[in-house]
């Protein structure tokens, strides 16, 4: 049994456990099972909002972080879920654009979705907005989801 609290932090509010275990998971998904070695530790954690949900156990099951990005854009990345078909991945999809729209009013939020994911994220609201580039040998489309004005 998980807990279904999501968690929204930011770096310097996160404890020392969490953070290994959001780093961790990155790098199980990202780096091992998808055998896509890359600069994982890029600087833009400090910056960004994490949220996060763990098992309980303390293992981190699914996150993603939001930052602005070179561009001034908000953005969503490193998405990620342990557990597949357990509607995690929506979940925390969905909190964070529930979260942006709450603090960052009447902005849009862009991300870049690997190509197969591309359906996942346009259930969110997200649109591709690019052609297919190769981001670390994977590839991938830049996405928008337009603010959501009240009214």
């Amino acid at each position: 049994m998980e807990d279904r609290e999501i968690r929204i932090r930011r770096f310097d509010e996160l404890d020392q456990r969490d953070l290994y275990e959001i780093l961790r998971a990155r790098v199980d998904i990202f780096v091992v099972e998808q055998n896509c070695p890359y600069p994982e530790l890029d600087g833009i954690d400090y910056d960004a909002i994490h949220l996060f949900r763990k098992d309980e156990s303390g293992t981190v099951i699914s996150c993603l972080r939001i930052f602005e990005n070179r561009l001034g854009e908000l953005q969503i990345g490193r998405v990620l879920t342990r557990k597949r078909n357990a509607d995690l991945g929506r979940e925390i999809l969905h909190a964070a654009v529930e979260y942006i729209g709450d603090i960052y009013p009447n902005r849009p939020v862009v991300l870049e979705a690997q190509t197969y994911a591309i359906g996942f994220y346009e259930k969110e609201g997200f649109r591709v907005i690019s052609e297919v580039f190769l981001e670390d040998g994977i590839p991938h489309v830049k996405m928008r989801r337009d603010a959501v004005t009240e009214g």
